[in-house]
């Protein structure tokens, strides 16, 4: 409801009062002699009723009554709506005068007009502040009434409330919105003041002072140094109308338009006023503007938003990008002619679909995720997903958007060729790793295979010493084991390598590792370690279990150790760290990593890495030291290990000042489990005839096998596939008594032979061996015993001898 209409209401409410107060009157005029009333009127709270109060107290107006036939006037009738207003109940209000309802922000002259009007027996409208019982304030229009009796006797005087707090609240934000960014901007033209008003005593404007003003009013207005003087004497002659007109804005609070001039010498203005502040301050704020000058910004601003919406059309027309506006849930509203070009779809087939209907199944997940960031009102920045064409084929765009209330407008570029010549360039860095990588195993298999050739033509000569010939076949066996190891980290690197997970517990091995390590750096490299993890809420040291390959994780640390050693080049200081972490930070292009890690950093004083070289550092055969210092590989290792572990390496590196490897592994959170010390079987002990069925698909390595074995003691019967070893244990029933197979064979691999024998023979005992296997290195060897090619004939002999005595457990118990 607005004021307009509630000022209606108190009219009608006024009226209907007079009537009540003339038909009561009528009725005590025909029963009985009317004398001024002494006692207390009927009201909320008291005993008697008659019509006049009955219906004051139904309506929704706040009313009040006064007997100003007792002393000091007090109020003997407040209806429910005066009392919700006003926060006291009729029995707090009931004998006491209205002044109690004002306070220290209460107008005296607001009071005096009150004062005055009950004195004088006559209405009166004043508009003033009360307030509550709970010391907040309210600004009341007050309507007070003298109520006569038929013989003209003053019988009491009504008062009727109307709370327009809400209202002039309201007001003097309208006019704050108005006139603030008026007040703050000089440069658009609009003269702006706010005038204090004086009234004489009949209520009239009599002048009015000019409290502040903006740069652009002596323009408008023609007055020069106004601020702070009154009107009277900045222009003696000024018209009457402003003074009215200006004084009803500040008694009533309704804004006025009008025009006129300040001066004498000023144009014709358009001219807004609006009550500012409070009502007893009587402030007005005043706008000037002049017509002409607003008819030519308004040109202006019409050209300039013509001219906005011919680029607009422009860039919508002629953009090689899409652009594309959306409904929130992606259903599309308007499309530029660029789906048309660059996909082949016609404007019109577009709208009021939705967009993610057209994106490849693959992404369907990316674009619910950029969708659901658009609706929670953030923007969306180079998001790639492939759109399907016209003709069913699928280009790259990249999108770019930004939501606005219920739509977000986006843009969209075709990256097909750049993802093209980045898969390209990616393929051209992987060939060229692969090349890398070729190059160097043949540079250190080829030195490798000439110790071996060597030593072999050595030991054809006639006439050679035992010791010599010792020699010979010692260097073999040691260049072998050289081979094995660099094959080793071949796979670590390329993440083939068969783990043998355990838990265990990082601290211990990192306490046993440094026992060796001042052996690895040597004398002038001050080692520390700091294995301090912290300790949990009852003070018990923190265990840093971790679920990976004990033996590959010492590698590991020791390549770094050696890294670091050499990068001192044999002085300076290197520090181990353990510590938990609860991420892996964002490392290579990969985003953090978030999770319970072990973090284990190698620090040192060394060089460091200059940092174009950091991102190849592990990479394999890449290397920065000299020729016959370092194989390239030790890094990579470390990289390898720490991916197929399921975590991640880091490196800090400043130059001239050291650098930092830190090795993040999952924490586990079972406890180490303790294993006895396993009763290793001797070194090539007699086989005593055991049926051994040897699996293997090379020629080469199966003949040597099965020689091996019988050398052993061991019958030996040898079969090349795995179809052919089942078909060779049903055949012979309880004969074969261990089954000795490689992983990687045509058809059924040997980890699958393996369960197979189970499922069969769940006694057999099975025997892998392999030196290189996707299979193993995704799946595990299934708890079957493995081998790691190249094995010595000792080896061999260990694996059965171990398989056998397990089975025996098993069997006897």
């Amino acid at each position: 409801m607005s004021i307009e209409d509630l000022r209606g209401e108190v009219e009608r409410l006024r009226r209907r009062e007079r009537a009540l107060v003339e038909e009561n009157a009528r009725l005590r005029a025909s029963q009985a002699p009317v004398t001024a009333p002494t006692t207390t009127l009927a009201g909320v709270g008291t005993a008697r009723s008659d019509l006049l109060f009955t219906a004051a107290d139904k309506t929704r107006m706040a009313m009040i009554v006064t007997d100003p036939n007792l002393p000091d006037n007090p109020i003997v009738f407040a209806n429910r709506a005066f009392l919700e207003l006003s926060g006291y109940s009729a029995g707090e209000l009931i004998g006491r005068n209205c002044r109690f309802l004002q306070g220290p922000a209460t107008d005296p002259a607001d009071v005096a007009r009150i004062r005055d009007a009950i004195a004088a027996r006559r209405d009166v409208v004043v508009e003033l502040l009360n307030y509550r019982r709970d010391g907040s304030t309210f600004v009341n229009e007050l309507y007070i009434s003298p109520v006569f009796g038929p013989l003209g006797e003053l019988l009491f005087f009504f008062g009727s409330q109307l709370d327009l707090t809400r209202f002039r609240q309201r007001e003097a934000q309208a006019v704050e919105r108005t006139i603030a960014p008026r007040h703050a901007r000089a440069d658009d033209g609009v003269g702006f003041c706010i005038v204090e008003l004086r009234f004489d005593g009949d209520g009239r404007a009599a002048d009015y002072r000019v409290v502040e003003t903006n740069a652009a009013f002596e323009d408008q207005s023609g007055l020069g140094a106004a601020a702070g003087r009154w009107m009277s004497a900045l222009e003696p002659d000024h018209a009457r109308r402003w003074f009215d007109t200006l004084g009803d804005v500040a008694r009533s609070g309704h804004s006025a338009r009008f025009k006129g001039a300040l001066s004498r010498t000023g144009p014709i203005l358009d001219v807004r006023a609006m009550r500012t502040g409070s009502g007893t301050q009587n402030r007005v704020a005043i706008l000037l503007e002049d017509p002409a000058a607003r008819q030519a910004d308004e040109e202006r601003r019409e050209a300039r938003t013509r001219d906005r919406k011919i680029e607009h059309d422009l860039v919508w027309r002629t953009s090689r990008d899409l652009l594309v506006v959306c409904a929130l849930d992606g259903t599309c509203q308007a499309v530029n002619p660029a789906w048309t070009e660059l996909l082949g779809w016609p404007a019109s087939s577009l709208v009021g679909i939705r967009i993610d209907t057209l994106i490849h199944p693959d992404d369907g997940e990316t674009a619910a995720s950029a969708f659901e960031t658009l609706r929670t009102g953030h923007t969306l920045s180079d998001l790639d997903v492939r759109f399907r064409t016209a003709d069913g084929a699928y280009r790259w765009i990249a999108w770019n958007a930004i939501a606005r209330g219920d739509r977000f407008h986006a843009t969209g570029r075709d990256v097909t060729e750049r993802r093209a010549l980045e898969e390209q360039l990616r393929q051209s860095q992987k060939m060229e790793a692969v090349g890398q990588l070729t190059g160097g195993v043949a540079h250190d298999f080829n030195n490798l295979l000439t110790v071996i050739k060597s030593s072999t033509d050595l030991l054809k000569r006639p006439g050679l010493s035992e010791d010599r010939r010792g020699r010979y076949v010692d260097a073999i066996a040691d260049t072998v084991d050289r081979a094995a190891r660099l094959t080793s980290q071949l796979l670590a690197f390329a993440r083939r390598q068969a783990l043998r997970p355990s838990i265990f517990d990082v601290v211990q091995s990192v306490a046993a590792i440094a026992d060796m390590v001042g052996t690895l750096t040597g004398a002038r490299i001050h080692v520390a370690t700091d294995t301090d993890a912290g300790t949990d809420a009852d003070g018990r040291r923190l265990r840093c279990h971790v679920d990976a390959d004990p033996s590959q994780f010492d590698t590991a640390l020791v390549n770094l150790v050696v890294n670091a050693r050499d990068a001192m080049q044999g002085e300076g200081r290197l520090v181990i760290k353990v510590r938990r972490a609860d991420r892996i930070p964002a490392l290579r292009a990969h985003p953090a990593v978030p999770g319970d890690f072990v973090a284990v950093s190698v620090s040192d004083t060394g060089s460091g890495i200059e940092a174009d070289l950091l991102e190849r550092i592990f990479e394999p055969f890449f290397t920065t030291k000299g020729v016959g210092h370092g194989t390239g590989l030790g890094l990579s290792q470390v990289f390898g290990f720490a991916k197929q572990s399921g975590g991640d390496v880091a490196v800090d590196s400043v130059v001239g000042v050291g650098t930092t490897f830190t090795l993040f592994l999952p924490r586990s959170q079972q406890a180490e489990v303790q294993e006895g010390v396993p009763d290793e079987p001797e070194p090539l002990a007699e086989g005593h005839g055991t049926p051994v069925l040897v699996v293997e698909d090379n020629e080469e390595v199966g003949a040597f096998a099965r020689q091996a074995l019988v050398e052993l003691g061991y019958r030996a019967v040898w079969v090349k596939d795995a179809q052919a070893a089942i078909a060779t244990i049903e055949a012979n029933g309880q004969e074969i008594e261990i089954v000795f197979s490689d992983v990687v064979m045509p058809g059924m691999n040997g980890v699958d032979l393996a369960r197979e024998i189970r499922r069969r023979r769940p006694y057999l005992p099975v025997v892998l061996t392999s030196g290189y296997s996707h299979v193993l290195a995704s799946e595990g060897t299934d708890g079957f015993e493995l081998l790691h090619k190249p094995y010595s004939v000792a080896d061999l002999s260990r694996a059965l001898r171990r398989a056998l005595r397990e089975r025996s457990a098993l069997t006897f118990g």
